[in-house]
């Protein structure tokens, strides 16, 4: 199991919405690259950044400050928000991200997301955010009909690197981890999963854990990292380990 901390872009800072509501945003850091750092030096193996801004307006807003976050560190980073077209993906790619994620694309544009596996294998996460058992999209601000099955199922076997699968009402409130969703996801799919949303503290990642073999894969934290609640180090070393009767071993 791999915990990725999370770093959230609105107009350049690092922030953390309450249920995907830009109203509802709490500022962390106005320098990104600064908390990267931070994630890097506990032991993060993974950074997960989303551009928020980009993913209503439909391309990146926050690049540049990608850009920056990527120079700073040596840990691989994956981009997610506004990612709408090759043109982007190249140019992520290009600046040294190692994983983009596609969301919106792939419920408006199901050719482009084909083509982007097929032509970036290991580099593509589908992600997929829900709100009440149903996919939404363009940030959040959309809602479809399609579960998140129905949605991963047009792409399972084509060689996605993973599927990120956020519970929109969870996400920023630290309530735990909808496990059951996430299980029925993962059951239903052949794609690694990681889940994300609502982490609240080591409970979710001992949950988690339980339910593992399963096909997820890892974890996204954002609230309990930024609010105190749960250590990035603690977490990784918990995250390692074998957890039985809820005991470490």
């Amino acid at each position: 199991m791999i915990v990725i901390p999370a770093i959230d872009l609105k107009s350049g800072q690092c922030v953390r919405l309450a249920q995907g509501d830009f109203s509802r945003s709490t500022v962390y850091s106005d320098k990104p690259e600064d908390v990267a750092i931070r994630w890097q030096e506990k032991g993060a193996e993974w950074i997960h950044v989303v551009d928020l801004d980009g993913s209503v307006a439909g391309s990146p807003v926050n690049r540049d400050v990608i850009r920056r976050i990527v120079g700073a560190v040596t840990v691989p980073i994956q981009v997610g928000g506004g990612i709408r077209d090759q043109a982007t993906i190249e140019a992520y790619l290009a600046m040294g991200v190692k994983r983009v994620i596609l969301g919106t694309g792939a419920l408006s544009n199901e050719q482009f997301v084909r083509q982007a596996i097929a032509t970036y294998p290991g580099s593509i996460v589908l992600g997929v955010d829900a709100l009440d058992g149903r996919v939404a999209i363009q940030g959040w601000t959309e809602h479809t009909d399609l579960s998140p099955e129905e949605l991963v199922k047009r792409y399972d076997g084509l060689g996605l690197a993973a599927v990120v699968f956020t519970d929109i009402k969870r996400d920023g409130m630290q309530l735990g981890v909808n496990l059951r969703a996430v299980r029925e996801l993962a059951a239903a799919i052949s794609v690694p999963v990681i889940a994300s949303g609502g982490v609240a503290g080591l409970q979710d990642i001992v949950n988690l854990m339980a339910i593992e073999d399963d096909g997820i894969i890892g974890v996204i934290v954002g609230k309990a990292l930024y609010s105190g609640a749960m250590d990035l180090r603690l977490a990784i070393i918990a995250a390692k380990r074998r957890w039985k009767n809820g005991d470490v071993h």
